[in-house]
């Protein structure tokens, strides 16, 4: 048996103590289990996303109506020629919003995204929704307990989610 000494074996051995330390020392502090609570908070709107009709996916994720603001700036453009990725994104003067979502009523599944806003979050999102065909794109942002709204008629010219 080879035995090494010197700066190698220093090295090596503080090397596998911090590992250790590592390992068994950070699941005993109190910040190691919060995104686990975090997590465990926020469950994912499963039943929202399977909803075919777009007042029964915010009723499932919401439980309420929203109502038309003109605070909820929805942009997407009058006419997509590539259905499959349709450019999309909202932005709010609102205070508190906690969540932002689309909603398409012709879409297979009308929850077409659903965003939460941590609080402190410049309360904007923008993406790229498939569409099916020529549809209202609805924007609909939770803040401070009520929920607002935007409204745009988009229309697919090709290559929607449908065919």
């Amino acid at each position: 048996m080879t035995t090494t000494t010197g700066p190698l074996a220093t090295r090596r051995l503080i090397l596998q103590g911090a590992a250790c330390v590592a390992v068994l020392g950070l699941g005993n502090l109190p910040f190691a289990a919060a995104p686990a609570r975090a997590a465990a908070n926020d469950k994912y709107p499963e039943e929202a996303f399977k909803q075919k009709n777009e007042a029964d996916a915010i009723k499932a994720l919401y439980g309420k109506t929203a109502e038309p603001s003109d605070k909820v700036k929805l942009d997407a453009p009058e006419i997509a020629e590539n259905g499959g990725v349709v450019p999309v994104s909202v932005t709010t003067t609102l205070d508190k919003v906690t969540s932002i979502s689309f909603f398409v009523a012709e879409n297979p599944f009308a929850l077409a995204a659903s965003y939460k806003i941590a609080d402190g979050t410049l309360p904007g999102v923008a993406n790229r929704l498939k569409m099916a065909k020529t549809s209202n794109l609805v924007a609909i942002v939770e803040a401070d307990g009520k929920l607002y709204s935007a409204t745009k008629e988009v229309k697919v010219t090709v290559g929607g989610c449908g065919g």
